[in-house]
């Protein structure tokens, strides 16, 4: 019992090694792809074509000093970034794995969970920094996130019906054959804008707004603060990707194009940051409540009309 307890508490801290080593070269791939695009190069000083930048980058941030606002409200401001990362990666535990650590057949149940606990670091590091430009930023990335949230939630409650369980493994079994993707292309494109919005992606982050609110919610974070947020934000963006490659790209997790097809996934939420201008923050609310929650409602109508037919 003591030995497969130590066997899991050393798969869980090698699963964290990796996912933030993947966000620290995730960061590298994101400013060579953005270099490209804009016609230059990206990093390319540090060892061979920037292939350390990450580490140099994780070492600046980490011994950068870190300043305590004498107004603040200290223990939330300095607590927020560290649950921030705590509930990021939480959400990594959703996935499904073949080996002697977590599986259960209420992943995404646990997922919801996870992903709505989000709210809750941003808007205290929001508050807590007491800065308006950090308030405002905090308000509007909680309002955004929750109003995608919804559409979030009742898109993948038609996937839940169409696949009849809440495991994610039944996206695998149910790809056998074909990809859903092949007819729910559009409920596909959906959940890709909805990602986009629920992480503060561009063209949706108006959670840290530069021209306006200079950096939003996270603008007195300094250094290791800064770094838990930023670590946080790529955590999510890598797991949103790798959910969109499960639901809708299907196949086998251990297949090496299930990774070819993830790497695509995260290759579109960087292109969409190099191409996209930012949208209006009204029109990003509009957005939610006006289209894509009537869609994603009838959607989810469509399909239970759909198996009820097919049941009878």
């Amino acid at each position: 019992m003591i030995n497969e307890l130590i066997l899991v508490i050393c798969e869980f801290l090698l699963l964290i090694l990796f996912v933030l080593v993947g966000v620290g070269y995730l960061t590298l791939m994101e400013r060579k792809v953005l270099g490209y695009i804009q016609i230059r190069k990206g990093p390319n000083k540090v060892s061979i074509i920037g292939l350390l930048q990450p580490i140099c980058d994780a070492i600046k941030l980490f011994t950068s000093e870190q300043i305590y606002i004498m107004m603040s409200n200290y223990y939330s401001y300095l607590m927020a970034p560290i649950f921030s990362l705590f509930f990021s990666m939480l959400l990594w535990l959703s996935l499904p794995y073949f080996m002697n650590m977590i599986s259960f057949d209420l992943s995404i149940i646990f997922f919801y969970c996870c992903i709505s606990m989000n709210v809750y670091p941003l808007m205290i590091a929001g508050w807590s920094s007491n800065s308006k430009y950090a308030l405002l930023g905090g308000l509007r990335g909680v309002a955004q996130t929750i109003s995608y949230e919804i559409s979030l939630v009742l898109i993948m409650m038609s996937m839940v019906f169409l696949i009849d369980g809440y495991n994610l493994i039944l996206f695998m079994k149910y790809q056998e054959f074909i990809d859903m993707i092949m007819f729910m292309f559009p409920i596909s494109l959906v959940w890709f804008m909805i990602s986009l919005a629920e992480v503060n992606r561009a063209p949706f982050d108006f959670a840290e707004g530069e021209s306006e609110l200079v950096s939003g919610f996270n603008i007195e974070y300094g250094g290791g603060g800064f770094a838990l947020i930023f670590l946080a934000e790529y955590m999510m963006i890598m797991f949103m990707s790798f959910l969109f490659s499960l639901m809708f790209l299907g196949m086998n997790m251990f297949s090496f194009m299930f990774y070819v097809k993830f790497m695509l996934i995260l290759f579109l939420f960087i292109w969409v940051r190099g191409t996209f201008p930012r949208f209006r923050y009204d029109k990003l609310m509009y957005l939610a409540w006006k289209s894509f929650l009537p869609f994603s409602l009838n959607m989810l109508l469509f399909i239970i009309g759909y198996k009820i037919i097919m049941y009878f």
